[in-house]
């Protein structure tokens, strides 16, 4: 390799863990704020469904906007939106942090995934485009891993930060840190004519579907609330099955509006690739149970046993290396084993470790079980990515990043909402049944998922 060569590798893994910590700022954001919640909770006077909203609404405003992210980094440049994106997170984060009721709390949260939402695609189909072949799927392992590994060491920070300065400063420490990657990318990003990622894919068309963006929003909104409905009201009445009915319309006005739009958010034709489906299959599932056991642990931990939030936090710090190992090993792995095995594995592992909690409530146990399920999700991460970005051709890249970037999003605010209604009473502090009961219906969920990604995922290629 030349002397060139060596600057230009050596350039392209700097601009990766810029990049890495970047996208790490903004996982943390989703567990972060879960060990905060109980505080919040009594300093703000939140409900149960304000607590999951909190999680929600950040998380489906970065999901549902996903899409117009990846569509905006194809037309304009890839690095703009990177930097755009960086500003409004980071700004946002600062009204979060000074928030004195729910409805600016929530408001601030909300803009926090627009800024999100804008970063993150963007940010995935910079490493997409800048690696290829082997070294190509070395550097998703290690976004991967960054991703899985944040999410697990956002509770041990939330609870580090909520002990020390308080509950607002999980949102002030993104302020100094955003704006430093801000001004490090804008001297180090390569510089891009805009839509040169999407060239001859169709991108001189121009425009932005918001239409598009606002009706796969309002569908994803519309199914979380009926889920968090649920936990008040039932599960089996006629709000939530009319809101899924809306949800499942919306989604198909969706579907055809992709069809006839003149510059669609994306092609729905990926979806219908084998690799893209399972990828994001798995991205859903693998979000789901991650969130799902943070938030079912830091109630479990604070409200059940009274621990304080850095006891709690430190319980985390088990779950937060075996989740990066679980992502480090698979990345390494997954060129000459397939992602088949190891989807089943990582799925068949995470309900392994679930189903630990269900037979014993005890600390320890809760402990152990979380962190061999977070080992387990951990390869479904990786699995995730390189399945469905691993074949994608270049002007593909924006668009694909969002849609698995959105279905991540969505996960977690599907786990959130289940578990928030399946432990409700447990929440609230009444029993510890909902506990027991949240665990055992991931564990089911990993297990179905399992067989279904046996039959959907694409052998070795």
């Amino acid at each position: 390799m030349s002397t060139r060569e060596t600057r230009g590798s050596r350039r392209r893994w700097r601009i990766l863990g810029i990049l890495g910590v970047a996208q790490l700022m903004l996982i943390l954001d989703v567990t972060v704020v879960a060990i905060a919640l109980p505080h919040m909770e009594t300093d703000l006077g939140l409900s149960r469904a304000a607590l999951t909203w909190t999680v929600s609404a950040y998380t489906l405003a970065f999901g549902g906007l996903m899409l117009l992210g990846g569509r905006i980094a194809d037309l304009v440049g890839a690095r703009r939106t990177v930097l755009a994106g960086l500003l409004v997170f980071t700004g946002a984060s600062l009204v979060t942090g000074l928030a004195g009721s729910a409805e600016m709390l929530l408001t601030g949260r909300i803009l926090q995934g627009v800024g999100a939402a804008l970063l993150s695609p963007s940010a995935l189909s910079l490493v997409v485009t800048l690696f290829e072949g082997d070294e190509r799927n070395k550097a998703l392992g290690v976004w991967s891993a960054l991703g899985g590994g944040g999410a697990a060491l956002g509770v041990l920070l939330g609870g580090l930060i909520t002990a020390g300065p308080g509950w607002p400063w999980v949102f002030y420490v993104n302020v100094p840190i955003g704006l430093a990657i801000a001004a490090t990318l804008a001297r180090i990003l390569p510089s891009r004519p805009a839509g040169t990622a999407t060239r001859g894919a169709g991108a001189g068309r121009g425009g932005l579907d918001v239409l598009g963006a606002l009706l796969v929003t309002a569908s994803s909104v519309a199914v979380i609330y009926a889920l968090i409905d649920a936990g008040d009201h039932g599960w089996f009445t006629a709000t939530t099955g009319g809101l899924i009915l809306l949800a499942a319309l919306g989604y198909a006005a969706f579907v055809v509006r992709q069809k006839r739009a003149r510059a669609p958010l994306m092609d729905v034709s990926l979806l219908a690739r084998r690799p893209v489906a399972t990828g994001t299959f798995f991205i859903l599932i693998a979000s789901a149970l991650m969130i799902a056991v943070f938030f079912l642990g830091t109630f479990y931990f604070q409200h059940a046993r009274g621990y304080g939030p850095l006891r709690t936090g430190l319980l985390f710090l088990p779950v937060a290396v075996a989740t990066m190992l679980g992502a480090a090993v698979t990345g390494r792995v997954i060129a000459r084993v397939g992602p088949r095995p190891l989807g089943v594995l990582g799925l068949l592992v995470a309900a392994a470790g679930m189903a630990v909690p269900v037979f014993s409530l005890h600390p320890a146990a809760v402990v152990i079980g979380v962190a061999i399920a977070g080992a387990g999700a951990g390869a479904g991460f990786v699995v995730a990515s390189a399945t469905a970005l691993g074949q994608v051709a270049p002007h593909e890249a924006g668009i694909a990043s969002g849609i698995v970037s959105t279905f991540h999003e969505f996960g977690s605010a599907l786990g959130a909402a289940v578990v928030s209604s399946v432990a409700a009473a447990s929440i609230a502090g009444q029993t510890l049944d909902g506990f027991t009961d949240g665990f055992l219906v991931a564990t089911c969920a990993a297990i179905g998922a399992a067989v279904i990604a046996g039959i959907l995922t694409p052998g070795k290629h």
